[in-house]
């Protein structure tokens, strides 16, 4: 391939893919049968992902890419899908050195598209990554992609799906479901046992939620103070509302007063984060989910969930697991939807109060033309049109007005809600970016002669395996790590993940740091000047300056 043949072929696949958005089967046709002498399958495997993957942000929703891949698959069933594996493998080689952003999408882009070809991939080939370290990117990705399984199948489908590689069952997430304290078997102590029954059978009396707060205002919190009582009533509540997805949401939507009065301080939402999560400790999409939904009905505040977040239990597993990365991005997510939602409906409302203006003026004007029309009567002048015309007219041009002043009251409601929500943005991204600081000023190794520290690379840790007789790979020198890995029990070359515990889990927050930095760099520039006076300062370490500074396409000063 020529390189002028390549630049005008994926200059065309690039035009299909714009012009059919939306259209994903016309788009897949589109591109298959190209007027050309020589196989494109891997250009149009590379432009779709570089698509994908495109930073800040994807031209299109990633959905719209995947479904894209699906059906050129299935159009192509003796090329493509090959091509695509060879896609992703090469990506899982170079993973440790991917963008955190890229890591999540290709997270979500490989657990979906194995659910449409009912999950086979060659999991013995990725074995090995059992034997690394538990922070290695390798094996953090095969977890996070079996996690993703589990949630579009169910647990029993994806283990029999990686039998080819029985190891690699311990990367599943537990199977069971919820972790109920109060149960008869407990050891939770007979008071949070009895009172549990108690207030589940106050629910399922159809008690009132007055009734309830009274119950627990009077019975629970003289006796065992507040804490106790807000695990009694959540724990209660979750368990109610964990049969389904809507028995959860009905629960929370008429027991939301309840919750509200117990969690009226931040640290009291604190609280009801962590009985959501220890409740839900097998299941991070439950977790996701309630905590999402409870931030929606106003129960907990986003500043809660970044100070649960920040907690020492979660900051031990930033490195390991998405689950607390999750949470925060839902939170930012539905922080920074508000604020999209509300423009949105400003723009709409301005547009409708020139139109309810235009017609407004119009209605009025008909009205004053028809009241000064007049007609000479037994020489005497006299309304020209009738009463019952100008009444209906006048009517006409009052409902119009108010119609009018209408639409800019809710215009004038719309703009302090969008001021608050701006404030709460504010505020979330000062705390936000102070919780970085914090922990990363604790951990990040100190400059020496105002050099930026090495992270990648320290503190090797190697292991040999046993393999099969098969051609022995070359070992990825910069990731450290052999794209040949499988546990079948013959000797092999030695595999490795030359990256301590501690710099992974610094590499994995910078990380984070710059793609939540980029992803939101519009709503941060804004407050730029009092993260520079509050956070950025003089004392800053230079890699959580340079994490945020990337992200944001800000220079870095000179040191």
């Amino acid at each position: 391939m020529q390189p002028i043949d390549r630049f005008v072929v994926e200059e065309y696949l690039l035009d299909v893919l714009l012009f059919f958005n939306g259209c994903r089967k016309e788009c897949a046709a589109s591109m298959i049968g190209l007027p050309v002498p020589f196989r494109y399958e891997y250009l149009m495997a590379e432009t779709i992902f570089s698509q994908l993957l495109l930073l800040p942000q994807a031209p299109f929703k990633s959905m719209y890419y995947t479904l894209v891949i699906i059906d050129l698959c299935k159009a192509l069933p003796g090329a493509f899908p090959a091509v695509v594996a060879g896609a992703v493998r090469a990506l899982f080689e170079k993973i440790s050195d991917l963008d955190m952003e890229c890591r999540i999408r290709l997270i979500l882009w490989f657990s979906h598209h194995l659910a449409n070809f009912q999950f086979i991939w060659p999991w013995e080939e990725w074995a090995y990554v059992k034997e690394l370290p538990k922070w290695a990117p390798q094996r953090v990705f095969v977890q996070e992609v079996l996690e993703r399984e589990v949630r579009l199948s169910y647990w029993d489908k994806i283990k029999q799906s990686i039998e080819n590689a029985p190891i690699l069952e311990e990367l599943l997430p537990p199977k069971g479901g919820s972790c109920f304290k109060y149960t008869v078997e407990g050891d939770q102590g007979e008071d949070g046992f009895k009172l549990s029954s108690e207030l589940n059978n106050m629910i399922r009396g159809k008690r009132t939620t007055r009734e309830i707060i009274l119950w627990v205002d009077e019975n629970v919190i003289p006796a065992h103070g507040s804490k106790f009582a807000t695990e009694i009533v959540m724990q209660t509540l979750l368990d109610i509302g964990s049969k389904s997805f809507t028995h959860l949401i009905t629960v929370l939507e008429r027991y939301g007063s309840v919750i509200s009065r117990l969690c009226s301080s931040e640290d009291m939402q604190v609280l009801v984060i962590s009985e959501v999560s220890s409740y839900w400790k097998n299941s991070t999409q439950m977790t996701a989910i309630t905590i999402d939904r409870m931030m929606g009905y106003r129960l907990i505040s986003n500043l809660a969930i970044v100070k649960w977040v920040f907690s020492e239990v979660n900051i031990n597993q930033f490195h390991l697991t998405d689950r607390p990365w999750e949470i925060l991005r839902n939170a930012i997510n539905k922080t920074y939807n508000r604020i999209s939602d509300l423009r949105k409906e400003i723009h709409t409302l301005d547009n409708g109060i020139l139109l309810a203006e235009e017609a407004a003026l119009k209605a009025k004007q008909e009205y004053e033309t028809a009241e000064s029309k007049l007609e000479i009567l037994d020489g005497q002048p006299v309304q020209a049109e009738k009463p019952g015309r100008l009444k209906r007219l006048k009517g006409y041009a009052e409902r119009a007005k108010d119609e009018e002043n209408s639409i800019r009251e809710s215009r004038e409601m719309k703009d302090g809600l969008l001021l608050r929500a701006l404030e709460e943005n504010k505020v979330l991204f000062i705390a936000l970016y102070k919780s970085f600081r914090r922990v990363l000023m604790e951990r990040l190794p100190l400059c020496s002669d105002g050099r930026l520290p090495k992270l990648r690379g320290v503190c090797a840790q190697k292991m040999t395996l046993d393999t099969a007789e098969t051609p022995k790979m070359d070992i990825d020198l910069e990731n450290g790590v052999s794209n040949n890995g499988n546990d079948s029990g013959v000797e092999t070359a030695a595999i490795s993940y030359e990256t301590g515990e501690h710099e992974q889990w610094c590499l994995t927050t910078l990380g984070h740091v710059k793609a939540i930095s980029r992803q939101y760099a519009a709503e941060i520039w804004p407050h730029v000047e009092i993260l520079d006076a509050e956070v950025f300062t003089e004392d800053i370490h230079p890699l959580y300056r340079k994490a945020v500074y990337d992200g944001l396409c800000r220079s870095t000063p000179e040191p």
